[in-house]
């Protein structure tokens, strides 16, 4: 590869950001080879998108940049029996995730560029946000940089997905990891239900009706974050009423608390000692027994069931899943999520 050419590119792995990725690539000019299992869920999908398909080993052995876009939990496996015998000498790997390589689980060959290029927000948006003309805000990394141009290639795949729009970030693979595993524990994810579900068995266990609990704790919640992801808490301030803004301010710290912030700090210092990610290795390796058994308690919570019944009357959330909805404002800019 020349240093004007574009790289050649080697996605291995078709989910939500995979695709997204490909098709973004694809469409900025890149040479872009799918690898993917024979036979797999997701093979058809990449051909029916007018990729070339070939086997991970195959796929990793003509990129100059490989990017291993699976689930962390298959990606040790996948780099220690494909990629690592099959990438060429020099070669860029890059991750969207620091998760296996800031924890140790994989160790790159000594000879590779190592870069991460982590878009903050889901595959359909991504693509979504390419397709307009925007895209969403990304970080990158470098872990190695052995050819002395991992950061422009870090960066030509950033600006080849969108990322580079709206001005990426240069982080480490340990900050990317840290803070991403933090706000999905902490606010995002584990943080955002439990206080839904709080909520909603406070109002109900008082008598409230479960629909009027459902209004008030989950479904105006996305007028909220709505709000925030337009403008920060300034633009929630400006349209929400003076009644509601007195009850924030005063009430709001009974629910986050001197005691919620040293949870918090707790959820962080097992993240940086790497007490989470020896808990989650460990469980997927003992065949996920007790994360399936949480997830099927969050899934039958009854606030799902209210749910359910309730959004069946809301006709334009069938229409919004089958057309992704756009931004609420035009000058909306994405801002984070969930990994």
């Amino acid at each position: 590869m020349t240093s004007t050419a574009k790289p050649k590119i080697a996605i291995i792995g078709y989910g939500s950001q995979g695709r997204a990725h490909a098709l973004n690539l694809r469409d900025s000019g890149f040479d872009v080879t799918i690898g993917l299992r024979p036979g797999g869920p997701t093979e058809l999908k990449a051909k029916a998108d007018g990729f070339t398909v070939k086997a991970p080993a195959d796929a990793a052995r003509d990129g100059d940049i490989v990017a291993i876009l699976t689930p962390d939990m298959v990606q040790p496996q996948l780099y220690g029996e494909v990629i690592e015998p099959n990438i060429r000498q020099g070669a860029c790997l890059l991750f969207a995730h620091g998760f296996n390589v800031h924890y140790g689980q994989i160790t790159p060959r000594d000879d590779l560029d190592v870069v991460l290029v982590a878009p903050k927000g889901p595959g359909a948006l991504v693509r979504r946000e390419y397709e307009i003309g925007r895209g969403v805000p990304s970080v990158y990394a470098i872990h190695q940089d052995r050819s002395g141009q991992a950061e422009h290639l870090a960066l030509a795949y950033c600006a080849g997905i969108g990322g580079a729009r709206q001005n990426a970030i240069r982080t480490t693979f340990k900050e990317e990891t840290e803070t991403d595993l933090f706000g999905e524990q902490a606010v995002l994810c584990g943080g955002a239900t439990r206080l839904v579900q709080a909520g909603w068995e406070t109002l109900v266990e008082a008598g409230y009706q479960p629909e009027v609990a459902y209004y008030e704790c989950l479904h105006e919640l996305k007028l909220i974050v709505d709000l925030f992801y337009e403008g920060g808490i300034t633009r929630m301030h400006e349209f929400i009423s003076e009644t509601a803004q007195y009850g924030a301010l005063t009430r709001g710290d009974y629910i986050v608390d001197a005691n919620t912030r040293a949870q918090m700090k707790q959820v962080l210092a097992e993240i940086q000692d790497g007490t989470f990610a020896r808990q989650w290795i460990a469980e997927y390796a003992a065949g996920n027994a007790n994360y399936k058994a949480m997830k099927q308690a969050d899934l039958d919570h009854p606030i799902e069931a209210i749910g359910k019944k309730l959004r069946a009357n809301m006709k334009w959330l069938a229409s919004s899943q089958a057309q992704p909805a756009k931004p609420a404002t035009a000058e909306a800019q994405p801002q984070s999520e969930a990994a």
